[in-house]
């Protein structure tokens, strides 16, 4: 799966990366490129990360909580 568009990057160029001994995601931002252009893709390339189990302490990965829902309220106009 292509992770980064911009620079054409997939998952497994990314774990084969890890594998080569990258282990933050500083060096695999210089040395694949990823998250440079947009930066859309930073997020993913982290999970990509951390699934391989790369980056317990340097990519910054923090397991976050999921935000709680908001109850909206409607209200209703009335012609004048």
């Amino acid at each position: 799966m292509i992770v980064c568009v911009c620079k054409s990057v997939s998952d497994r160029k990314i774990r084969a990366a890890i594998a080569e001994g990258i282990d933050s995601f500083d060096e695999l931002q210089f040395e694949l490129g990823v998250a440079m252009c947009c930066g859309k893709c930073e997020e993913s390339v982290r999970d990509v990360m951390a699934q391989s189990g790369a980056c317990a302490s340097h990519c910054g990965v923090i397991e976050r909580e999921r935000p709680q829902a908001v109850p909206l309220t409607f209200y209703e106009r009335k012609a004048a």
